[in-house]
């Protein structure tokens, strides 16, 4: 059974308790016997697994991969004509 927060109406008592999930969303408060609402709060998020960090983007890591590769065989292309030899000089 799952455990619920709940806040008295008149005495603003806050308490936890087990409630089934086929209850309703009222209960009697401990202190005072007044009538209690459940109150609803925000959920964790847990990410597990790859892709949920900057270092597991495959997108933008390939685009680098990919700037980087055509940089170098441009530069290889740039030193491989200023460094042999024209032919028709010789």
């Amino acid at each position: 059974m799952p455990t619920y927060d709940f806040e008295c109406v008149k005495c603003h008592y806050k308490f936890e308790q087990k409630r089934s999930f086929n209850d309703d969303g009222t209960a009697d408060c401990p202190r005072c016997h007044g009538e209690a609402r459940r109150l609803f709060s925000s959920v964790p998020v847990i990410f597990k697994g790859s892709g949920f960090y900057v270092t597991d983007h495959r997108k933008s890591g390939t685009v680098r991969a990919e700037a980087a590769t055509e940089e170098k065989s441009e530069t290889k292309k740039a030193e491989d004509n200023t460094s042999k030899p024209d032919a028709t000089t010789v």
